[in-house]
């Protein structure tokens, strides 16, 4: 697993690791609004979810501002609940509006990887 805000370093490892941390930004958004697919979660909520169920380490300076982009694009909605352990936790849930946009994205996202599963399957092969 690997934090996306890290990349390695020397020559070739430092480009590769450079995209994967591309990949895996692009995906973010589609990730967050999957997490948030079943239940209302908190942030660090969201962050394990990402972690346990995609391999993907996202720290909060990363989460938190998508959330309040997918807020002001009115995909999530949050509200404030007081917990029984502390202090009150802002939790986060799809609108009408973010599910339709979460299926939009995952139809999109399932056309994507099968035409790259279609056109890498020689790699896979080790063939040229």
């Amino acid at each position: 697993m690997q934090d996306i805000g890290v990349s390695g370093a020397g020559g070739d490892q430092e480009t590769a690791d450079k995209w994967e941390v591309q990949l895996r930004k692009g995906c973010i958004e589609l990730a967050i609004l999957a997490a948030l697919w079943h239940e209302k979660l908190y942030g660090l909520e969201i962050l394990r979810r990402l972690e346990s169920d995609s391999d993907l380490i996202v720290s909060e300076g990363t989460v938190y501002p998508l959330l309040s982009r997918l807020k002001a694009l009115g995909w999530v909605k949050s509200e404030w609940v007081e917990s029984d352990a502390g202090h009150p936790r802002k939790y986060y849930a799809l609108t009408q509006t973010g599910r339709k946009r979460a299926l939009d994205m995952a139809a999109m996202w399932a056309r994507f990887s099968s035409s790259m599963s279609k056109l890498l399957a020689p790699l896979g092969k080790g063939t040229k």
